[in-house]
């Protein structure tokens, strides 16, 4: 089978279309044909290694392991004898981050866990736009950011893979949105949902005035201070992307700063959740949330698509689609 192979560090000039073994589902798996993958923050983390740390886990010289890909869609092709949720023609998606990566792949074995059925209405594209960031989305806004119906939530980077789908999801949670984005994007972001809009261009929220219940920073591009000083009393901050100096001051200091004047500071990162998958398909079915593709690339143009990832103007998600 062919598939995206990279084996340093680098820009995407290092990556390589390889004919590669076909994987074989083991006893609790699922193969998978690809018909689509997306691409996110994540896949450029792990091929630029940009974040420092990340060299730690996967290699400090070079990757160990060589394959990218986190969000999928396709068909079932085969299952492991221990598998009871899918079977052959099945369609699915996922998010398979935590088992290896490997999504850019004319096929996948992976646990089932990780794949819930395809919503019905998407296309193979458009469904695997939505795990990883539909996921960080949800988790950012429920879990970590206690949503309840009626809170005031402005959304920060709200033209990207996240945002457009936070912005979705707050106000299917309930929420009073405030989405905070580019001039070109104002429009995509009433379009999805909110009910206000800034141009981040124009003012900064964080010296207006207004407070906010929840703060989901898709860009963390202000410091953790500002971001505190448009927060409600009781507020919550929750950073879901930003740089590498942002994602540290949170986790570094998030927890001192949260103690000190009631209001919290936390991030997320999306975590496996079948039931998410489930909820997140729900909702889609029902005309609550739909995906936004800025692009979609033949997987022969990988290299392209990241390259376009890496520039950092993609509006909604980047696909690739299998021959």
């Amino acid at each position: 089978m062919k598939a995206v192979v990279y084996r340093q560090y680098g820009t995407p000039d290092v990556i390589r279309i390889e004919e590669i073994e076909k994987p074989a589902p083991t006893d609790d798996e699922v193969l998978v044909a690809v018909k689509a993958a997306s691409l996110n923050a994540y896949d450029w983390h792990f091929l630029s290694a940009d974040i420092f740390l990340i060299r730690f886990g996967e290699g400090f010289l070079r990757p160990r392991n060589t394959r990218l890909g986190a969000d999928i869609s396709g068909r079932v092709e085969a299952v492991g004898r221990n598998v009871k949720q899918f079977k052959p023609g099945d369609e699915v998606y996922g998010s398979i981050g935590a088992f290896g990566n490997g999504g850019f792949a004319e096929y996948i074995s992976v646990p089932e866990k990780a794949l819930a059925p395809k919503p019905t209405n998407l296309s193979f594209g458009q469904a695997a736009a939505v795990p990883m960031a539909g996921l960080t989305a949800l988790q950012g806004l429920r879990d970590a950011g206690h949503l309840q119906p009626g809170q005031k939530v402005l959304v920060n980077g709200a033209s990207g893979g996240v945002g457009t789908f936070a912005v979705q999801l707050a106000k299917w949670l309930g929420a009073e949105v405030t989405a905070v984005c580019s001039p070109r994007n104002l429009d995509q972001a009433r379009a999805l949902g909110a009910d206000h809009v800034i141009d981040y261009t124009r003012e900064d929220f964080t010296r207006s005035g207004q407070k906010y219940d929840l703060i989901l920073a898709a860009n963390g591009y202000h410091p953790l201070s500002a971001y505190k000083r448009a927060l409600a009393p009781k507020g919550i901050y929750i950073m879901a992307g930003g740089t590498f100096g942002q994602i540290f001051q949170a986790m570094l200091f998030g927890k001192s700063m949260s103690e000190k004047d009631g209001r919290t500071v936390g991030s997320v990162a999306a975590r496996i959740s079948q039931k998410d998958m489930l909820l997140l398909k729900e909702a889609i079915e029902a005309g609550k949330i739909v995906p936004v593709i800025d692009r979609s690339y033949p997987f022969s143009e990988a290299a392209e698509a990241l390259r376009y990832l890496g520039a950092g103007h993609a509006r909604g998600k980047i696909v690739l689609t299998m021959g």
